[in-house]
């Protein structure tokens, strides 16, 4: 085992082997630009490139058609909503979404809505759930989108997204997720789910940093966007600009292992998180586990440590790479927005540690990482004791 270990796997992840393996002669010899029609260089690229749209498409049972290569999930969040906005306004004002959602999406809300559109953000229960009956009221004639992230990024906690594309639909609303963390650890089926956009992260699924895709529903009426990037029309029209060939090639092998490995890796990770959990509870009393249990990704835990002060915490197991969840502001931290969202005690709030386990994480450094966390916790406290008395 070495150390430091990593354990911050939603923040991002490292490129498979496998990935990079097939990345690297697009940077050498395969470095042909696919709009270049008129060469072997251009043709070898382009095919690489429609090959990759198909293994993406095929891991969310969507058609290759469907995809549209970003440099990441932030951007595809942004031209989701806003394209989605402006392209549809004459239809309808109206946006929702949640306060958990990732600021990608709540900042092109908050955008918008200074453009003169309305947005609601609709209830979330204490376990992370949306409320369903809050969303259905908040539905009108006037919703053009709804933007529901598939799993949390801080406590990972899964949406009923059938359920959510259901109501959208009667209303005649568009659904849209963001599915960075989600894609690749969990089944997602754009069809069954009735989602008509879906947000790709390449670097959360073992893919490189910069690369992206948002499915845009193509089944039925197809939709349409307004481009957040203007330029020689590539992807279709929606997002102009030379393609980053390798960085597209290596997503489409990701979502590839993802779809063959995904069943018994989750297993192998929900077990690695339960045995982290249990450790924990057992170790420690007094500390909070965020988020519903029961519907989330198979490789988060979200704990909070009450009365513990959370950069002294981190500071003691350094060597174990962590978040905190939280924003921080001037070196102050403050409270995890998605807590609060939950309506936790503000001592929960202020002290989330998020463990995001993945692909080469092992039994052996999640026993040491329980170890150091109990060990440090106990220490703080029995230091908080000495200095009270």
């Amino acid at each position: 085992m070495k150390l430091p270990i990593y354990l911050d796997y939603h923040a991002t992840t490292p490129v498979d082997p496998r990935v990079l393996d097939v990345m690297l002669p697009f940077f050498t010899e395969n470095f042909g630009n696919p709009a270049s029609r008129n060469h072997k260089f251009g043709w070898t690229a382009a095919t690489a490139v429609e090959n990759a749209r198909k293994q993406v498409a095929k891991l969310i049972n969507a058609s290759a058609k469907e995809i549209v290569f970003t440099s990441g999930a932030s951007e595809s969040n942004n031209l989701a909503i806003k394209g989605v906005a402006q392209r549809y306004r004459d239809r309808g004002n109206h946006l929702i979404t949640m306060a958990t959602e990732h600021k990608a999406v709540l900042n092109s809300a908050k955008h918008l809505a200074q453009q003169g559109f309305t947005v609601t953000y609709v209830r979330v229960h204490p376990d992370g759930l949306v409320d369903l009956d809050d969303l259905k009221a908040a539905l009108t004639d006037k919703t053009l989108i709804v933007s529901i992230m598939a799993a949390n990024n801080e406590i990972g906690v899964l949406q009923p997204m059938a359920e959510i594309g259901r109501l959208c639909h009667e209303r005649g609303a568009l659904l849209h997720t963001d599915a960075a963390q989600a894609t690749g650890k969990i089944p997602l089926d754009v069809v069954a789910m009735q989602i008509d956009l879906l947000s790709i992260a390449g670097h959360k699924m073992y893919a490189p940093k910069g690369v992206g895709a948002l499915y845009v529903r193509r089944r039925g009426t197809p939709l349409d966007l307004v481009p957040i990037i203007d330029g020689g029309g590539h992807e279709g029209g929606l997002r102009s600009g030379t393609l980053n060939v390798p960085g597209i090639v290596g997503l489409g092998k990701a979502c590839e292992i993802c779809r063959q490995e995904m069943p018994e890796e989750s297993r192998r990770l929900a077990a690695l998180r339960d045995r982290l959990k249990e450790g924990l509870l057992a170790g420690l009393e007094g500390i909070h586990i965020n988020g519903s249990l029961e519907h989330r990704l198979p490789n988060n835990l979200s704990v909070s440590f009450p009365g513990i002060d959370l950069p002294t915490l981190m500071g003691a197991v350094s060597d174990v790479a962590l978040s905190s969840g939280s924003a921080c502001s001037s070196g102050k931290p403050e409270p995890s927005y998605v807590l609060q969202a939950l309506g936790v005690p503000e001592e929960v709030a202020n002290t989330p540690l998020r463990f995001g386990l993945g692909r080469y994480t092992t039994e052996e450094e999640i026993d040491y990482c329980l170890g150091r966390v109990v060990e440090a916790v106990k220490q703080l406290r029995g230091m908080s004791s000495t200095e009270a008395a």
